[in-house]
C-alpha cells in the first residue's frame, strides 16, 4: 500500500516549537507533491531541499573531515594502486565501506608551505586546508585568508536548506592570540571560512548542535523550547506525536517502517545527549567546591563526543537540514591525550617521534582511532536508504590532513582519502596515486563542479583532478 497522496520533500512534523524535517520516503517521489494536513510551509520547511518537488531524487551532500599533525604514512598508504589494492594498517577500520573509499596519494597542499614566512606549519596546515590560500602571518586582529570550498558550496546550494552549512568540531581551540609561531589562533582553530577575515566558528558542544537541529532557528526561542522541553521531560518527539501519528495514517506500510526506524535514532541521539547534559550539570554543581574546575560542556569520553557529533550530522543530511558540513577533530597542534588508548603523551609532542620506535607504536594507534571513527560514520551513512540508494552513495566525504608525516611537517604526499560516489561521479573502491606535488585544490576544483559550482581555479589548482571516474 502506497500513501494516500504524493508528499512534499518539504513536509515537517511541527508541534509547540519543534519542528522535524523527514528523511526521503518512497511517498516523495511519485507525481506531483501536494500539500497535506501534517505539513508545514513556513520558513524552515520551505529551506529543505531543491529536489524537494514532484519526484523527489537524493540531493548530493559534501563534509570535510580534518585532522591534525599529520600521520605515520607508512602504515596509511596503499602498496598497489587501482581496484586491487590491500587496505594498510591504518585503514584497516574501513574494510565494511572499502567499495565505498577512494584513497588519493601524490596530492599537497603548496600554500601551507612557508613560502618565507618561517615556522608555523601547523596553523598554515588547518588554514590552507579548505582555502587553498597562503595565511597573512599575524598574531592580531589583521587576518586575512581565503574562502573555504565549503563556504563555496553552500553559497551555491545553502538557499535550498535550513542550515547553509553545518560546522562541527570537537576541540574548541583558543579563540584570540598567538597559537604557532606568530600565527593567529584564529588560523590554528578554523577551516571554515565566509570571507578572506571571517572564519566561521564551529559548534562542539553535542547539545548546542542537537537544539539547533530539531528547535526553532531563532537563538532566544530555541532556549525557551529546550527550556521547556527540560522542564516538561519530553522529548521532541512528543512535541511533534500529533503530527506524526495524522501522517503516519496516510504511508504505506514501508514508509511507516521507514519513519518509525527514524525516530528511533532520533530519539536514542536525544538520550545521548540528554545524558551527557545531566553529567554536565553535575559536574558544575561539583564545580562550586573549591578546586574543582568547571567542565566544558562536551563529553568526557572522546570517542562518544566524535560518534555522537557524526551521528547528528548524518540526521542533519538524512533530513536534509544541510547539505555541507565541515568537521575539525582537533586544532592543528593540538596536544590532546589518549589516554583510553594507553597513551599519556600528547598527540603533537608524539608526532614529533624523531623516529623513535615507541611513540611511533603511539601514534599509529592514535590514526587508528581517528580512521574507526570515521568508517563508523561512513557505515552510518550507508545504512540510510533513500530513493534505492544510501546517504554515502549521495555524499563526497573529504577526510585527510595538511600534513603528510608529522614528524617532518611537510605539506606534500599528504593523507587524503574520498568516500562516496557523490551520485555517480565518482567511481570508489580504488587507490589513486598522482603525480609528485599535484594540488589538493584540484580534487575541490571536481568537488565543486559536482555541486554545481564552476570554478576556473581554486587556490593553486591546475584544473579538475583526473581520473575520478573510471
Amino acid at each position: 500500500m502506497s500513501s494516500r497522496w504524493p508528499i512534499s520533500r518539504r513536509t515537517m512534523l511541527r508541534g509547540l516549537g519543534a519542528s522535524l524535517a523527514l528523511p526521503m520516503l518512497d511517498a516523495m517521489t511519485g507525481g506531483k507533491a501536494v500539500a497535506m494536513a501534517g505539513e508545514a510551509v513556513g520558513a524552515a520547511a520551505s529551506a529543505a531541499g531543491a529536489s524537494a518537488g514532484a519526484g523527489a531524487t537524493s540531493p548530493l551532500r559534501m563534509a570535510m573531515f580534518f585532522l591534525p599533525n599529520g600521520m605515520c604514512m607508512e602504515d596509511w598508504t596503499p602498496g598497489a594502486e587501482g581496484a586491487d589494492f590491500q587496505l594498510p594498517p591504518t585503514l584497516k577500520a574501513l574494510e565494511a565501506v572499502r567499495k565505498d573509499v577512494t584513497v588519493l596519494s601524490g596530492l599537497a597542499l603548496d600554500n601551507a608551505r612557508a613560502k618565507g614566512d618561517g615556522p608555523g606549519d601547523h596553523a598554515r596546515s588547518a588554514a590552507a586546508f579548505l582555502t587553498g590560500a597562503h595565511p597573512y602571518k599575524t598574531s592580531g586582529a589583521d587576518i586575512k585568508l581565503g574562502v573555504s570550498v565549503d563556504q563555496y558550496a553552500a553559497k551555491a546550494v545553502g538557499g535550498q536548506t535550513r542550515l547553509p552549512s553545518l560546522e562541527l568540531g570537537l576541540d574548541r581551540g583558543a579563540l584570540a592570540g598567538n597559537c604557532d609561531s606568530g600565527y593567529a589562533c584564529a588560523y590554528v582553530s578554523n577551516i571554515s571560512w565566509s570571507s578572506e577575515t571571517t572564519p566561521v566558528p564551529k559548534e562542539v558542544n553535542p547539545s548546542k548542535v542537537f537544539d539547533r537541529l530539531f528547535g526553532p532557528a531563532n537563538e532566544r526561542q530555541a532556549a525557551e523550547f529546550r527550556a521547556k522541553r527540560l522542564r516538561y521531560r519530553k522529548s521532541i518527539l512528543d512535541f511533534v506525536a500529533e503530527d506524526a501519528k495524522r501522517l503516519g495514517r496516510d504511508l504505506g506500510k514501508s514508509d511507516q517502517r521507514k519513519l518509525d526506524e527514524f525516530t528511533t535514532s532520533v530519539r536514542e541521539i536525544e538520550k545521548r545527549v540528554e545524558r551527557d547534559r545531566e553529567q554536565q550539570a553535575k559536574a558544575k554543581e561539583m564545580a562550586k567546591i573549591p578546586d574543582v574546575k568547571l567542565p566544558e560542556e562536551i563529553p568526557d569520553d572522546i570517542q562518544e563526543h566524535f560518534r555522537l557529533m557524526t551521528d547528528m550530522l548524518v540526521l542533519a543530511f538524512q533530513m536534509d537540514l544541510t547539505r555541507v558540513s565541515t568537521f575539525m577533530v582537533a586544532s592543528d597542534g593540538s596536544d590532546r591525550t589518549y589516554r583510553m588508548l594507553g597513551i599519556s603523551e600528547g598527540h603533537h609532542t608524539l608526532s614529533h617521534h624523531g623516529n623513535n620506535k615507541e611513540k611511533i607504536d603511539q601514534i599509529r594507534k592514535i590514526d587508528k582511532f581517528h580512521v574507526e571513527q570515521f568508517a563508523y560514520f561512513l557505515k552510518r551513512l550507508s545504512e540510510v536508504k533513500e530513493g534505492g540508494k544510501s546517504l554515502l552513495d549521495s555524499s563526497m566525504i573529504l577526510f585527510g590532513c595538511g600534513i603528510g608525516d608529522g614528524n617532518r611537517h611537510n605539506h606534500n604526499d599528504l593523507p587524503v582519502l574520498l568516500a562516496g560516489s557523490a551520485g555517480g561521479g565518482i567511481t570508489p573502491g580504488r587507490h589513486l596515486k598522482y603525480d609528485r606535488n599535484t594540488p589538493l585544490c584540484n580534487l575541490y576544483v571536481s568537488m565543486l563542479d559536482r555541486m554545481g559550482v564552476k570554478v576556473d581555479r581554486f587556490g593553486d589548482s591546475t584544473g579538475p583532478l583526473a581520473n575520478l571516474i573510471a
